[in-house]
């Protein structure tokens, strides 16, 4: 059984490099293209596309609106493609994923290029993960979300512990900087940081497929005097990362950006890894950043990022490994669970794509398995009042 795409896309060169691409794999169809949100609309009823490809920029009906509007009313998997990676532009590229997107990909630039082959195959695997994850409707100015699933896998078996639990859709933040209440408790952040020395704990959070949705639900959690240190490791396509990091840096209370070589982590700040580079601690718990071989094919990966935080932190680290296809960053967190650090696991119902996570339950090494909303609360708990 093939899967059913719907391309929108106002420029015909992309549309004629997308449509080559997806030809080529004899499990997709392209069953309809359209050059606006509002023409695409007007098609998903008659052709029932499992998967949806949309620009950013078009007339009439921007990909924005358009996402609302699918998923609104025909919620389907939607795949941004766009090139909007420009500082102005990927603000919008990730209220995309707010409104329902599940991935954004760079829109490909022809036969010509080096990467071309890389990328048509990057643009398939996306296609084929899409296609069997579970959508939510999302209703405009409404909480509710009703789970709808498209070529649904098998339901997996998931640890013993695991409560049967209704996943919850995060309310959608129409503007940026909504601070969490500070826990009175917490001491100043500038009591807590020191460029000399590593902090006494650390929190590592490891994503893929539908990460950046779930990184903004609970890092827009954490208050700015949050004491701890955070490091994410989020599997995204390249060119992609700034963007993430200036969007989450615009929505939460703690400050987001990008490890530099050499720092200390700092309690008070988000950390990701330069693209394409794995994020590790060296032995005087500084940041070392490496161009060494893709772990499980990922650069960076968030076992090596889990490993180095076990190696140098023990007992007190924490872990959360969120929604992902494949089984990166399981082996990581076993390393934190056997070195006594805390290490919670998204659960199936709120995943996107319950892979990772899956993963590090089925080799015992999470102690929790959470809705993706119960996630902060517990870190909160856990790291501010029982201080791992």
């Amino acid at each position: 059984m093939t899967i059913r795409v719907l391309l929108v896309e106002d420029s015909p060169v992309a549309l004629t490099i997308l449509k080559r691409m997806l030809a080529s794999s004899p499990d997709i169809t392209v069953v309809g293209t359209a050059r606006t949100g509002k023409e695409g609309l007007a098609l998903i009823p008659q052709l029932q596309p499992q998967v949806i490809c949309t620009d950013l920029h078009m007339p009439q009906m921007d990909g924005l609106e358009f996402t609302q509007e699918v998923m609104a009313n025909f919620p389907r998997p939607i795949l941004v493609i766009s090139s909007s990676v420009q500082p102005e532009n990927t603000h919008t590229v990730f209220r995309l994923l707010q409104a329902g997107a599940v991935d954004v990909f760079p829109k490909p630039h022809g036969a010509l290029g080096p990467n071309y082959e890389s990328i048509r195959q990057e643009l398939i695997s996306k296609i084929r993960i899409l296609s069997g994850v579970a959508v939510f409707t999302l209703r405009r100015r409404k909480t509710t979300a009703e789970p709808v699933s498209f070529n649904p896998q098998p339901k997996q078996l998931i640890a013993k512990d695991t409560k049967d639990r209704e996943s919850k859709i995060p309310k959608q933040q129409t503007h940026a900087k909504q601070p969490p209440p500070v826990p009175p408790s917490l001491p100043q952040q500038s009591a807590l940081s020191s460029q000399h020395s590593p902090p006494k704990k650390i929190l590592a959070i490891g994503a893929s497929t539908g990460g950046p949705q779930a990184l903004h639900t609970i890092l827009t959690q954490l208050p700015a005097n949050f004491p701890v240190p955070v490091i994410c490791v989020q599997h995204i396509s390249e060119g992609f990362l700034k963007g993430l990091v200036d969007w989450l840096n615009g929505e939460c209370s703690l400050s987001v950006r990008i490890a530099t070589a050499g720092e200390y982590p700092s309690a008070g700040t988000i950390y990701f890894p330069p693209e394409q580079h794995h994020l590790e601690l060296d032995n005087k718990g500084r940041f070392h950043c490496s161009s060494a071989p893709p772990v499980s094919g990922h650069r960076p990966s968030v076992t090596v990022t889990f490993n180095s935080v076990a190696n140098f932190y023990g007992k007190s680290a924490a872990s959360v490994l969120l929604t992902g296809m494949g089984r990166d960053g399981a082996d990581g967190m076993l390393s934190i669970s056997k070195a006594g650090g805390l290490t919670i696991a998204q659960d199936e119902k709120s995943c996107i794509v319950f892979g990772m996570p899956k993963e590090a339950i089925a080799l015992g090494s999470a102690q929790y398995i959470l809705p993706l909303t119960e996630i902060a609360p517990v870190l909160l708990n856990k790291i501010l009042i029982k201080k791992i």
